[in-house]
């Protein structure tokens, strides 16, 4: 029989903690979306068509996914400590370097630098969130975490706008970097595992195991024998991977050509992009809050944990088909409101995806590994979606085509949530009652 999970304890490090993984992140998706909000005021220098612009927004993710894989078992294997600190560094040394680019080769070769630097730092956010929170607080914490991309995006609109209007776009990147490196300093003074962290009392650390945090040394011997190669036979794995795949179809149209839609497709100017461009970023940040907290209010009264997440995700992904809407109707205000609405449903669900690597993994040392193949899988969609994008525009004139595949693709991603994912509980260890 379920039982009512306690939801209250002495003691609030977790959140600190997590507030400083969400500053991190805030400032690794600034990073990464600076470039497509100023690419379309970069145009004088670089002369680049749509397809070049899908080519140099892709080179971030080769980059990225090819390094995700072995991210996963990097965090896994150093701890989130000296891997965020790391990778922030490098993250920030590259975003400071793409004000020296002069040409496509140059831009090209930087982001595809900047893209593994930044390789790591969701499976360490989410290797965090395993062993600082509870089952039934994980979604939340994953929510504050994750909605760092979309507040990185949001301000990414009005910041790197103005700071072009004012300093030009070569001064933006370089003073972006500038601020990663001040977080990475702050993050290896700041950031301990919960055992071994100074300020945490007795009772929070409790509150944690009882919750079934996934400590460090904590490793169910039942998963002794499971290797990394093995967690690619679970039917599981193969379903958060195209899963996952799917909300990053809808996730990076708003990364990488948004503010190109909006200039070229609804006639935003420059002033009118930094102030209204940020909209549909703000509403997804309520979306990813909304899904995580009423997805752990459900837990810890006793939900099942399977159907709570698959549940909570495949919904969102329905409300996110509404993106193919927004390119039909005939008002600008229209098309971003429908765009908000889409951003928020593909937030609402992506609080309980990155829940899925700590419900799911047979022991700690497998959490952050199994985020990076979750993430490995999902940023194919980086790779396809700017390049799709871009090309069908340029055959198109019109972002109507590729908005109507994506739209498709997040139905695929509510199916396989609901369908293909089957039960959300440890893989290769014998089933055992849910709490």
């Amino acid at each position: 029989m379920a039982t009512t999970l306690r939801t209250t304890v002495r003691g609030r490090l977790r959140w600190y903690m997590i507030s400083y993984v969400f500053a991190g992140l805030v400032i690794n998706y600034l990073d990464r979306a600076s470039l497509g909000v100023a690419l379309p005021f970069m145009g004088e220098t670089f002369k680049l068509s749509k397809t070049e612009e899908g080519m140099i927004l892709a080179a971030f993710f080769w980059s990225y996914d090819l390094f995700q894989l072995a991210a996963g078992w990097f965090v896994d294997r150093y701890g989130p400590r000296r891997t965020f600190t790391f990778a922030s560094v490098w993250w920030s040394l590259f975003t400071s370097l793409t004000a020296l680019a002069s040409s496509f080769a140059a831009l090209f070769g930087v982001r595809l630098l900047l893209g593994i630097g930044e390789s790591p730092a969701a499976t360490t956010s989410a290797k965090v969130v395993g062993r600082w929170f509870p089952r039934h607080e994980r979604a939340l914490a994953t929510g504050i975490w994750d909605s760092g991309s979309r507040v990185g995006g949001v301000i990414a609109l009005p910041v790197v706008t103005g700071l072009i209007a004012w300093l030009g776009w070569r001064w933006t990147f370089a003073l972006i970097g500038v601020i990663g490196l001040a977080w990475a300093v702050g993050w290896w003074r700041t950031y301990r595992d919960p055992q071994d962290h100074p300020k945490i009392t007795e009772e929070e650390l409790a509150y944690l195991r009882e919750g079934g945090a996934r400590f460090e040394g904590d490793d169910d011997g039942d998963a002794a024998g499971l290797r990394w190669r093995d967690l690619f036979r679970y039917r599981t794995i193969w379903a958060m991977m195209l899963g996952f795949f799917c909300l990053n179809m809808v996730v990076y149209f708003f990364l990488t050509f948004f503010p190109t839609y909006l200039v070229e497709e609804r006639d935003f100017s420059l002033l009118k992009l930094g102030l209204f461009g940020a909209l549909p970023g703000l509403v997804a940040i309520g979306g990813e809050w909304l899904g995580g907290w009423l997805s752990d209010r459900r837990i810890a009264r006793g939900d099942s944990v399977t159907r709570v997440r698959k549940t909570f995700i495949a919904g969102g992904f329905l409300v996110s088909t509404v993106i193919g809407v927004a390119v039909w109707v005939p008002e600008a205000w229209m098309a971003l409101a429908l765009l908000s609405v889409a951003y928020a449903g593909s937030t609402f669900a992506a609080s309980n995806i990155w829940s899925l690597p700590a419900d799911v993994a047979p022991a700690d040392r497998y959490v952050a590994s199994i985020g990076g193949i979750q993430n490995f899988a999902s940023n194919f969609a980086g790779i396809i979606s700017p390049i799709m994008v871009g090309f069908l525009v340029d055959r198109t004139s019109s972002f109507t085509v590729p908005l109507m595949v994506i739209s498709g693709v997040a139905l695929l991603g509510a199916f396989t949530y609901a369908v293909i994912l089957k039960r959300v509980e440890p893989i290769g260890l014998p089933r055992r009652a849910e709490p």
